[in-house]
């Protein structure tokens, strides 16, 4: 048996980088409640629920969705009557000061075009929609960026942002247009994009596309990640081209032409940190405070606008949220891939979908980019990450923080590995079924991550099968048809674990077995977008075959119930061989 010394206390969050500090303020509790707007705004995926109640939005009534697409009002005005405008018109690359937007109209995708996916989701519940609408040709021509609604003004953002690392200077929209704000039935502003609709100003050297394998990854993952209860972007449309689009994969001069497509997205803001970084690295102060206070007025309702420490309250709940969302992204495995400032959200969302990976063998170094040689952006080095990301907020935010101020801002980052440890705590000790605190509860987790780690264990299905499993299966040793629990199974620890695992189990008064398979079944997914699955898809839309994408679309909706037709496809099988030689890059 090992002691707690020798255990790797968390493995997941390189814990040891951390020094635990006083935090100022922030949530104690993984409670949606502490997270909701009513504190502030922050949840792409509108006000969601926690992990287990994830809810569609499908029970709109068809009567009362918009059956003409001419009806949808989405407006401009809000964000050009806001800010200064690029006063600079074109599409050419170049630097670009004292603005927040640039105008830009969309590049439209040359045709013949198809419609690869829609989500209802997205369609019927945020955007009021009629599903039907979205296999009209005005549907297609809107949502590739050749038609624009009335009302809105296609803009491009500027940011900047530190990439892996090192401040990269000007970035910005450089494929993607907003088309403005809708606020629907419900109340709720959602800011729609297309990603892929053609060059902007900060197209830099690029060609504005997307292609059509990153497109459906971002199209898959956004929705995915909403019904695993993860704050996120969301998809509404992906629209497929035979446009000839040039990408070197690998940046190994093997280049090649595929084709291109258009992803439309939303989120309640697309603002990230990288949006302030450039008007503080430019020396655009005033720009600086007006965004800030645009932000704040918009997305963070409970921070009194009067309030002279409301720059310090907005820097605390953004350092307590993005330790939230990078605890939840470890509860499931998943790893972003760039981690950059520039795709770091302001509200905390998950944003930037490119070289993502949820973890297969479980394995705090797992890299899905393999354009990060390094391993900066490793599953395991997320959290370091997110500090790192943090400070260069705080550093963009110094010019209008008092020396006072800022002194209480760092308080508040230091406190940021102790709120991420406690959710991540949190997380696993749901994912374990148990309940209340005991002393010995962060040992167990980590004794179990070691073991997976030594045996390669499959990080979902060994916690989904823990929950699948009764406590008579656990107390006789068997596991029949429970793959990842056989690997497991066969370190020579494994016993010990699991004997103080049901020893905690028992301890549990008036709680039943049935009762600890069901908490546990609805935090531990059975079905996630594993990266062969993605591929699998992929090859068959580039075939003009979008089967497949529906059908993963369908079953990534319901990632916590069973499903036949999953079953059958072998998405909760032992990955295919071939899935260990993927990779995935930068390269979109």
């Amino acid at each position: 048996m090992w002691s707690p010394n020798q255990v790797l206390v968390f493995a997941l969050v390189a814990a040891s980088s951390f020094t635990s500090v006083h935090v100022l303020e922030f949530c104690q509790s993984t409670d949606r409640d502490c997270h909701s707007d009513d504190n502030h705004d922050n949840m792409g995926s509108n006000s969601q629920p926690s992990l287990h109640t994830v809810k569609s939005r499908w029970n709109v009534s068809v009567s009362n969705l918009i059956k003409d697409l001419e009806q949808l009002k989405v407006s401009s005005k809000k964000l050009i009557e806001a800010f200064p405008i690029d006063e600079v018109n074109g599409n050419f690359a170049r630097s670009v000061k004292n603005c927040i937007f640039s105008k830009s109209i969309p590049t439209p995708l040359r045709g013949p075009l198809r419609l690869a996916a829609a989500s209802k989701d997205v369609i019927e519940g945020i955007l009021d929609l009629d599903v039907a609408l979205t296999h009209t040709n005005d549907f297609l021509q809107f949502a590739s960026g050749d038609k624009l609604l009335s009302g809105s003004v296609p803009l491009a953002h500027r940011y900047g942002g530190h990439q892996f690392g090192y401040w990269a200077g000007q970035l910005g929209d450089g494929r993607a247009h907003s088309l403005g704000q809708y606020t629907n039935r419900k109340g709720e502003v959602w800011e729609l994009q297309l990603k892929g609709s053609g060059k902007t100003p900060y197209s830099r050297s690029g060609d504005g596309r997307a292609v059509i394998r990153s497109s459906v990854r971002e199209f898959l993952c956004s929705e995915a990640m909403h019904f695993l209860g993860i704050p996120t972007s969301r998809a509404a449309s992906l629209i497929v081209s035979d446009e000839p689009v040039i990408r070197d994969k690998f940046y190994n001069g093997n280049v090649k032409t595929e084709r291109g497509a258009v992803v439309l997205r939303l989120a309640k803001s697309w603002f990230r940190i990288g949006s302030l970084e450039i008007l503080s690295q430019s020396g655009e102060i005033d720009l600086l405070r007006k965004l800030l206070n645009f932000v704040i007025d918009e997305h963070f309702s409970s921070i009194n606008s009067d309030d002279p420490d409301k720059y310090l309250v907005f820097y605390s709940t953004v350092v307590n949220e993005t330790a939230n969302l990078i605890a939840q992204w470890m509860s499931v495995g998943f790893a972003h891939g760039v981690c950059n400032t520039d795709n770091f959200s302001l509200l905390s969302i998950t944003i930037d979908y490119g070289p993502f990976g949820f973890m297969e063998a479980y394995d705090p170094g797992f890299v899905p980019n393999t354009s990060d040689d390094e391993g900066r952006y490793s599953v395991g080095a997320q959290a370091n990450v997110g500090l790192f990301n943090l400070e260069k907020l705080l550093n963009a935010l110094s010019p209008v923080l008092s020396k006072h101020q800022q002194n209480q801002a760092q308080s508040i980052l230091k406190g940021y590995a102790n709120i991420n440890q406690m959710r991540i705590h949190q997380h696993f000790k749901a994912k374990l079924g148990l309940l209340g605190e005991e002393e010995e509860d962060g040992y167990l987790i980590a004794f179990l991550l070691k073991m997976m780690e030594d045996t390669q264990s499959d990080f979902t299905m060994t916690f989904r099968q823990l929950s699948e499993v009764s406590a008579q299966q656990l107390h006789n040793r068997k596991f029949p048809q429970m793959w990842a629990l056989e690997d497991l199974s066969s370190h020579k620890l494994f016993s010990d674990w699991l004997s103080m695992f049901l020893l905690r189990l028992s301890r549990q008064l008036h709680d039943s077995d049935l009762q600890r398979q069901h908490r546990m079944k609805n935090v531990n997914p059975r079905y996630v977008l594993r990266n062969w699955m993605a591929e699998s898809a992929i090859s068959k839309v580039e075939m003009k075959d979008f089967s497949e994408m529906e059908l993963l679309h369908h079953i990534l909706s319901h990632p916590y119930v069973t499903q036949e037709t999953a079953e059958e496809a072998g998405y909760a099988a032992r990955p295919p061989l071939w899935a260990k030689r993927l990779k995935v890059s930068c390269s979109s």
